[in-house]
């Protein structure tokens, strides 16, 4: 990718799934980079002459000032899927990134790269992405230059799969025939540093391969080498347990569920893009 190294990078989140590739890839490419951590010792063996690390907390505005002077770029992969330390999404999603892009606006950045998810303006009422188009909202119209990345799901959050191939069956919602292709956090992050350079506002990408559920399942159960085993359950079920979790439980609990729950109930599919392929991620992470 063509490149000035003079342009200064910030990364927001870089040790996060994804945030840890995008940083490694700023890296390899040479970018002079600032990466933000509530704790540095989680990056300093990044840290280079061209990479800074400063210690900060993006849901604390006072800690930011000045983080973004000289920075052109800020890249932000902030965000909760499992609530922690008492935060909402709306404390993380929503208002963490805004006092990010509060101080990048003040220190004249010229563009933020932000990292939602695919079909986050269809699904608003979902708690998570509640917040994540919030903040989408308010980054349209910051007068910055701007993109916003719609992953179609993380390698990382299908390993929900191989823990119940672990356990010697699959548990799937209707026929199990629902199509999407999630992404390696690898090749997701090669899309966020052509980004960069891009003009192009909102991207929507997947992984190579288009796979069901039933598949997906299936290569779960064949990478542990468990038989064959995927229980369906009819639909009524699926909508009786969100049902349930809105009503009966607080959304630190179940909006990771609701999610899920959610969008696997239909197709999902994004344009291709990348080269890691889901039955390798398995294979490497089976005693994870």
């Amino acid at each position: 990718m063509e490149k000035s190294i003079s342009q200064t990078i910030l990364l927001a989140g870089a040790t996060g799934y994804l945030g840890s590739y995008i940083a490694k890839a700023l890296v390899e490419d040479s970018f002079k980079t600032k990466l933000i951590t509530r704790t540095t010792k989680k990056l300093t063996h990044l840290k280079s002459k061209t990479v800074e690390i400063i210690e900060a907390e993006v849901t604390k505005p006072k800690t930011l000032y000045g983080i973004c002077e000289n920075v052109a770029t800020v890249i932000s992969t902030v965000g909760i899927t499992r609530q922690k330390d008492g935060l909402t999404y709306m404390d993380v999603d929503y208002q963490a990134n805004l006092n990010l892009l509060n101080e990048a606006k003040r220190a004249g950045v010229k563009k933020f790269i932000y990292i939602s998810a695919i079909h986050g303006d269809k699904y608003r009422h979902l708690k998570i992405f509640e917040a994540k188009e919030k903040f989408v909202d308010a980054l349209k119209t910051s007068g910055l230059e701007y993109a916003i990345i719609r992953p179609n799901g993380f390698f990382s959050d299908m390993k929900d799969f191989l823990n119940m191939a672990k356990k010697g069956k699959i548990y799937l919602f209707g026929n199990g025939e629902q199509k999407f292709n999630p992404i390696h956090g690898q090749d997701l992050a090669i899309v966020c540093l052509q980004s960069i350079k891009s003009t192009t506002t909102e991207i929507t990408v997947g992984g190579p391969d288009i796979l069901t559920l039933n598949e997906i399942g299936e290569m779960a159960l064949d990478a542990i080498q468990k038989p064959n085993k995927i229980i369906h359950l009819p639909h009524c079920i699926r909508r009786f347990i969100l049902w349930s979790l809105r009503n009966f439980t607080s959304s630190k609990f179940y909006g990771p569920i609701e999610f899920f729950l959610t969008l696997m109930a239909e197709d999902n599919i994004a344009p291709r893009f990348g080269s890691k392929r889901l039955y390798h991620f398995f294979k490497e992470n089976i005693n994870q």
